[in-house]
This record gives C-alpha cells, sequence and structure tokens, in this order.
C-alpha cells in the first residue's frame, strides 16, 4: 500500500503511513488533528526555480507571440508610411530650391503636389539603360543596388531627375536625394538624413538651412565629373565646394564621399541624358541657319 504523509496540526510532526497514528508520539494530540498532504509537483511550489523558470519561460513566449502578431499587422501600415516618407522626400529634393526662392515651408508646398502627377520613377543599370526592377525595394538596400548595378531614378516631367545617394557618416549610415536641373549638372536640391550622427554638429546635414548651400552646385566641369565637396575651413571653389558642417569633419567627409560614389554610379545615364538635351538644341540652331539662307 502506497505511503502517506500527515501533519499534525498541533505540533507540526509528519507522519508517513497508511493512516493518520492514533496519537500523536511527540504531543498526544488525536488523529482527528492530523491532516493528510498531499504530494506537491513539480511546479507547485511557486518559489521553486522550476516554477520561476518555467513561469518566465510561458511569459516570454506570449509575449513574443503577441509582438510578432502586432508587427504582422501593422507591417502594411508600416510599409505605407515608409513609401510615403520616400515619396515626400523626393518631391522634397525637388521643390527645395522653389521653396526657397518663394520664402516659403517646403512642407507646406509639397502638401500641394501629387507625387503621381509629377514623379515618373524606373531602374537603369550601370549603363544607364532602362531595365525591370521595383524602385521602392531597392531603395531599402542601396548599397546592395548598387553593388548589383541595379540603379533607381525619379523623374519629374519636366525633366528634372531625383538620385539617391548612400554612404557613412562619423557614427553610421548617411543617406539622401538630390534633384539635377534638366541639364544634368545643376542640383536644385537636396535631402539628407543620417542614422546617429553628433546632434548639433554633424547631424547639421539633415536641415534644410545646411541643404540649402548646395542649390545651385555643379557636378560637372566641363565634361568631367567633379562631383561636390565639403571644404573644411571654407569653400573656395563656389561652383563645385560647400563649407563644411562646422565641428563635423568626419560627417562633412562622409557627404563628400557619398556625393561622389553615389552620382559615380549614374554617370552613365547622366552623360546620356546631356547628349541627348544637347542634340534637339544642335539640330535646332542648324535648322535655323538653313531658314535664314533660304530667305536669304
Amino acid at each position: 500500500m502506497a505511503t502517506k504523509k500527515f501533519k499534525c496540526n498541533v505540533c507540526g510532526y509528519i507522519h508517513e503511513g497508511a493512516a493518520a497514528p492514533e496519537k500523536c508520539p511527540v504531543c498526544g494530540a488525536p488523529a482527528s488533528e492530523f491532516t493528510p498532504l498531499k504530494k506537491k509537483g513539480l511546479f507547485s511550489d511557486t518559489n521553486s526555480n522550476a516554477y520561476i523558470i518555467m513561469y518566465s519561460t510561458v511569459m516570454v513566449i506570449i509575449v513574443a507571440v503577441l509582438l510578432a502578431v502586432a508587427a504582422l499587422a501593422l507591417k502594411p501600415r508600416q510599409d505605407a508610411n515608409d513609401l510615403n516618407e520616400k515619396r515626400r522626400n523626393i518631391l522634397a529634393s525637388l521643390y527645395a530650391g522653389d521653396a526657397a526662392r518663394m520664402q516659403v515651408d517646403a512642407e507646406k508646398l509639397i502638401d500641394t503636389i501629387s507625387y503621381d502627377d509629377v514623379v515618373s520613377a524606373y531602374v537603369v543599370n550601370d549603363r544607364g539603360e532602362r531595365i525591370d526592377g521595383d524602385v521602392f525595394a531597392l531603395l531599402n538596400d542601396l548599397p546592395t543596388a548598387f553593388a548589383e548595378g541595379k540603379l533607381p531614378v525619379f523623374e519629374a516631367k519636366d525633366g528634372r531627375v531625383v538620385l539617391p545617394v548612400y554612404g557613412a557618416g562619423l557614427w553610421g549610415p548617411i543617406w539622401g536625394y538630390v534633384a539635377l536641373e534638366k541639364d544634368m549638372n545643376t542640383i536644385s536640391g537636396i535631402i539628407m538624413a543620417h542614422k546617429g550622427e553628433t546632434p548639433g554638429l554633424g547631424s547639421e546635414i539633415a536641415t534644410s538651412k545646411y541643404q540649402s548651400k548646395f542649390l545651385g552646385k555643379t557636378i560637372f566641369e566641363g565634361d568631367q565629373f567633379v562631383s561636390v565637396k565639403l571644404r573644411k575651413g571654407g569653400a573656395q571653389d563656389p561652383a563645385h565646394e560647400v563649407d563644411a558642417v562646422s565641428g563635423g569633419t568626419k560627417t562633412s567627409d562622409g557627404v563628400t564621399a557619398m556625393l561622389f560614389d553615389s552620382f559615380s554610379h549614374y554617370l552613365p545615364l547622366l552623360e546620356a541624358k546631356k547628349a541627348a538635351a544637347v542634340q534637339p538644341a544642335a539640330a535646332e540652331e542648324v535648322s535655323n541657319d538653313e531658314n535664314v539662307a533660304s530667305n536669304e
């Protein structure tokens, strides 16, 4: 017969056997003062290590499941917000110059413009030829896109283009969008952002005040690509240089490298567009000369 345990309610004596003793051997209490003790399971003691470990594990699993469900439920909204932010940044680079000239808030100006009515997006390879590809998916991993020769391009209906740029700052990645005029040379606007540059120093690259310094700068010297450089101590070449961020030398160097490296990927496209813009102008000039000769 299985052994059971009985506890004396008077003195706490524990008796083991098939039944409670007729009398407690310690205090003499009768059998009626004994209470049978139930066997404790592995997790019956809430103060035991096993219980604490199991409870913690179950709670972690429950929380993880809830977070996963919430992430899946919110992902479509997060993706939509991310896409909307990218589109606004592209428009911001296109209309930064207009906002500055009109002396209006860029955000308010962008609110009046529809991205779909203004911009068309496509992908080119490293030879400047159009290829198939998801433009915004490529933006999510621009370094890989550059390495694979899949280059996102955003073109405005007026002929300007916006090129995404990516590089490394002092503490993390820096990125942005640069709008070029129809000459594929002059910067008409730039938007930059960063992961963790120093507040008040390198983080200044993300301010509209600093970004306005790039307006009108050119990336070509004649037919030679030179990009735009941030110079410590002040710009010396007004066409191709911008004052470096005060106290942010490493960030400034990162922006310089970002612009040069990113633009370099797009040179075949830019040169092709520049050539295409020159040809109609030359043809029109020849046509005008022929008309003059004919009239004479």
